[in-house]
């Protein structure tokens, strides 16, 4: 046989059903890492998905990378497209980039809070999580008019990892798209102070619940990044779902989406004659209003950027670099 005749076949026996009378699919899919800026999300990615341990140089804007993986010896490839958004929250219009109408189904996001950093965590996850969902929703009511088959099917998506007879069910506000809230640096998050560990650990669980995703603390730690791994390898390649739970506050929390409640995450930490003063519409609002008063958030231009990447020595290229110092002469 020559080349072609070889491509043919191979072509025709990934298109044509197996001898049990399945179809052989490629499984594709991709996941946003976001977070804090300085954070650990491409060191969580290299050792999750590629289980190495190097440590890569920080995101500065908006990176790409890509894994595959094969189910079953000389079958096809599974692909998961992986990418990263540097910079904490002043890149946020960079959202845009990687989720589009094409591949809304198949996306997924992750959350990388630094738990070392709890002044900078409400802010942080509520503008990176507000960006998305509206960016996410005006792709939805596109769909609506030229796809409304995929915009049904990805709201009522929306409720998978909730049973209708949870009793959270009317409750909640699930998240558009898959979400899995990772929070890093946990070896130093173990060293505060148990109370303050307890307010952190259980914002983190009403977050996680409300918006219907999944939570795990990791750290530099194996074990703990072999939770993530997990998690992500379930949203990346379609691998099994882990069934355990640890709500400890004492422990790093690990809580597969769905598999928590308002019961037993509990009222939000702080006295009721405190509630009673706090003026809140929602109890999302309520719990932030409660977190607020013990970790004051940082002013926003305090979360902004303000390295230059022009200057950033891993992108030097001389050529650009001299017509560069020659326009500013």
């Amino acid at each position: 046989d020559t080349l072609w005749d070889l491509a043919i076949a191979e072509l025709e026996k990934k298109e044509n059903p197996d001898d049990d009378g399945s179809r052989v699919e490629v499984w594709e899919k991709s996941l946003l890492f976001m977070g804090n800026k300085n954070g650990v999300m491409l060191n969580t990615v290299h050792f999750c998905v590629f289980q190495t341990e190097e440590n890569p140089k920080p995101t500065l804007a908006l990176e790409y990378t890509f894994g595959r993986r094969a189910r079953r010896h000389n079958g096809p490839k599974d692909i998961a497209h992986f990418w990263e958004l540097g910079g904490g929250t002043s890149l946020l219009e960079l959202i845009r980039i990687p989720i589009t109408s094409s591949n809304i189904r198949s996306f997924a996001v992750v959350l990388v809070l630094d738990l070392s950093k709890p002044n900078e965590l409400w802010t942080t996850m509520e503008k990176l999580l507000q960006v998305t969902r509206n960016h996410v929703n005006k792709i939805l009511t596109k769909l609506e008019k030229t796809n409304p088959e995929v915009a049904t099917e990805i709201k009522q998506r929306m409720w998978n990892n909730l049973q209708r007879d949870h009793p959270d069910y009317e409750l909640v506000d699930p998240f558009p798209i898959p979400l899995v809230i990772i929070g890093s640096k946990y070896d130093i998050f173990h060293e505060f102070d148990s109370e303050m560990r307890k307010i952190i650990s259980k914002t983190l669980r009403f977050i996680s619940h409300f918006y219907g995703a999944s939570l795990v603390f990791t750290s530099k730690s194996e074990a703990l990044l072999l939770k993530a791994r997990v998690l992500i390898n379930h949203l990346a390649f379609g691998y099994d779902k882990s069934k355990s739970v640890s709500v400890d506050h004492s422990k790093p929390l690990f809580i597969p989406a769905g598999l928590d409640s308002l019961s037993q995450i509990g009222p939000p930490p702080a006295s009721d004659s405190d509630i009673g003063k706090m003026r809140a519409n929602t109890p999302l609002e309520l719990w932030k209003k409660v977190f607020e008063k013990t970790f004051p958030p940082k002013s926003s231009c305090d979360l902004q950027d303000t390295k230059d990447p022009a200057q950033d020595l891993q992108y030097a290229e001389y050529e650009v670099d001299a017509m560069r110092a020659q326009k500013n002469q």
